[in-house]
């Protein structure tokens, strides 16, 4: 006996997942929406059957890769597709979770998406370690102006040895020596 694959539209959002499945048969119907927690997702795919017959897809988007993880370590092949990637009809500009689903779900069982590259957890740390210093230089850079704009409000420059964009722990040793006011 054949195995039918059913294909699983996810439409994600931070507290919510809108399921639907694709029967290889043609059929598309809505299983509703779930938590978007991991019992749920268990619980739903231990639902839906065995897990070698199914394939699941969602966009990406600021959730992350957790579903991703989450389904493949179920056993469940699961796609990720860049939101540009998936066909739009001209004029169809109404858009609901419902409607966002059945679309992965039919795109994804005709072949009509193309998944992105998934990173594993340690090169997903890596890329949160380089976004977190480079929010944490802006910071700094944000701060230097700050610093830099009262200082130029309040009539107070810097002394001869300071050059700008210095920081004050090089700066002259006497906090108060900032020249001529």
């Amino acid at each position: 006996m054949k195995a039918k694959v059913r294909f699983l539209g996810l439409d994600v959002h931070a507290e919510t997942i809108a399921v639907t499945v694709a029967e290889a048969d043609g059929e598309v119907r809505s299983l509703g929406t779930i938590t978007n927690r991991a019992e749920s997702v268990r619980k739903l795919v231990k639902k839906l059957g065995p897990v070698e017959d199914l394939r699941a897809c969602y966009e990406a988007g600021p959730t992350g890769y957790v579903l991703y993880w989450q389904l493949t370590e179920l056993g469940v092949e699961c796609a990720v597709i860049a939101p540009t990637l998936v066909p739009v009809k001209a004029g169809d500009r109404v858009k609901t979770d419902l409607r966002d689903a059945v679309k992965l779900a039919r795109c994804h069982r005709a072949g009509e998406l193309t998944a992105v590259w998934v990173p594993d957890a340690s090169a997903e740390a890596l890329r949160n370690l380089v976004r977190a210093r480079e929010a944490a230089k802006q910071d700094q850079l944000r701060a230097r102006h700050r610093l830099s704009k009262f200082l130029l409000r309040t009539g107070q420059r810097p002394g001869a040895g300071v050059k700008a964009g210095e920081s004050f722990a090089t700066a002259p040793e006497n906090p108060g020596d900032f020249g001529d006011r």
